[in-house]
């Protein structure tokens, strides 16, 4: 099982970790240069979660890159859902100059994309209940991304139930109640 850890951030830094049981990446990531990484990444898993998400024009496949950094190592997140499945490829840089003859893949995983968008969605989660606690402004120098946030957390939600079958019986009776009490409320 796909298991993703972004801790509260420190001084400008923030630890993340990446470990499916088999291998296993951690980091710690700045927060600048790359100053909209971590909405960027939120965008990246909200656009793989909805039907949209597909940039490439192929048929059931969706591909993005974020670009991060460890001061001076910078990192590329290579995503590429195919189908049902999501594949992140991590590759390392030892210099901000990004020469790919240098790169390293220092962390790679296929699995399902409701795996990957689960483990993704718990610790955006507690990123976010965490935030005032830990001062997430202030030591991530700049605000959280609310509004990233809740696009993705709307987003993986859906996705998670329509991918679900449990959860979209479920959807599908408090839709079926909502829309019963509206009518019922609109004719009274």
């Amino acid at each position: 099982m796909l298991e993703i850890s972004f801790n509260s951030p420190q001084c400008g830094w923030m630890s993340i970790g990446f470990s499916d049981g088999v291998n296993e990446f951690h980091t710690t990531t700045a927060h600048a240069p790359h100053e909209t990484a971590l909405p960027d990444l939120m965008r990246i898993l909200t656009a793989l979660a909805s039907e949209g998400g597909n940039p490439t024009g192929r048929e059931g496949v969706s591909e993005h890159r974020l670009k991060w950094n460890r001061d001076p190592e910078e990192f590329d997140f290579h995503f590429l859902r195919s189908g049902d499945d999501l594949t992140i490829e991590i590759y390392q840089y030892p210099t901000d100059e990004r020469d790919a003859a240098e790169r390293e893949l220092v962390y790679s995983h296929t699995g399902p994309l409701r795996d990957a968008i689960n483990a993704f969605a718990a610790t955006f989660n507690q990123l976010y209940e965490d935030r005032e606690t830990d001062e997430f402004e202030f030591n991530w120098r700049q605000p959280f991304p609310s509004a990233e946030y809740a696009q993705f957390r709307d987003t993986s939600d859906l996705y998670i139930m329509a991918v679900n079958p449990e959860i979209g019986i479920e959807l599908n009776e408090i839709e079926r109640e909502f829309q019963i009490t509206e009518v019922d409320g609109l004719s009274g």
